[in-house]
Formats: structure tokens, sequence, C-alpha cells
């Protein structure tokens, strides 16, 4: 499912994820803990996400579950990245990453099996 999540509501889905459901209640604890948010804020929050279709809230005690998966966003935004800034060559942004020369050997180790493997599919 392609979704648009901004920052806010990242925040509070990355605590669904983890959780995997909550009271808005307890969300608003959590964020508040977290990043300093009132209960006003995390409401709003909460239904600008419920509105994107990214949580359901369910009776009694307005519990809140993900409906979206963080790989389905993680893919919607990777895909939107790749069509933004490197007008849709993934490579480029494969070429970018590789060019900054931070990754780890097990990073490197990763990516070389995930080449072999889709390598395999072909």
């Amino acid at each position: 499912m392609a979704i648009k999540l901004f920052d806010a509501e990242l925040k509070l889905m990355n605590v669904l994820w983890d959780e995997g459901e909550a009271t808005a209640k307890r969300l608003a604890e959590i964020l508040a803990k977290r990043v300093g948010w009132s209960k006003t804020t995390t409401y709003t929050i909460i239904k600008r996400c419920i509105e994107k279709g990214a949580l359901g809230r369910s009776e009694p005690n307005f519990v809140c579950r993900p409906i979206v998966s963080i790989e389905d966003v993680r893919e919607y935004e990777t895909n939107e990245l790749i069509k933004k800034m490197y007008d849709g060559a993934a490579d480029q942004l494969v070429a970018s990453i590789l060019g900054r020369g931070s990754l780890s050997m097990d990073e490197i180790g990763r990516l070389k099996d995930l080449i072999n493997e889709m390598e395999g599919r072909l």
C-alpha cells in the first residue's frame, strides 16, 4: 500500500510498529516522553494517520493498530527519492551510497548478498 507519511506521522507509526498496538492514551504517554508532545498533538496525529489509512482504531479504549507496514512505507519513500533525486535511476542512488565510503564490511557483505540473490532470480 503506497502511503506518504510526514515526520510527525512517522514518529507515531514507529511507536505503533514497535508496540504492535496501543491505546491512544498509551501513545500519548510514550510520545510525551520521547518527543515532548501534548496529548492533543498526539491525538491530532492519530486522526491524520487514520484518515490516511495508516492506522486503524477500535473500541473500547481507543486501541490503535498499524494498517500499513514499515516495509510498505520504506518502499514508497525510497521510490519517491529515486524519482525525485535520481530521475528514476536506482543505480544512481546505490552509486551515491557507495560513493560516501562510509559502509562497514558487514553492510557491503549484505549488499553483495542482495545482488547475488537478485541475479539468481533473473
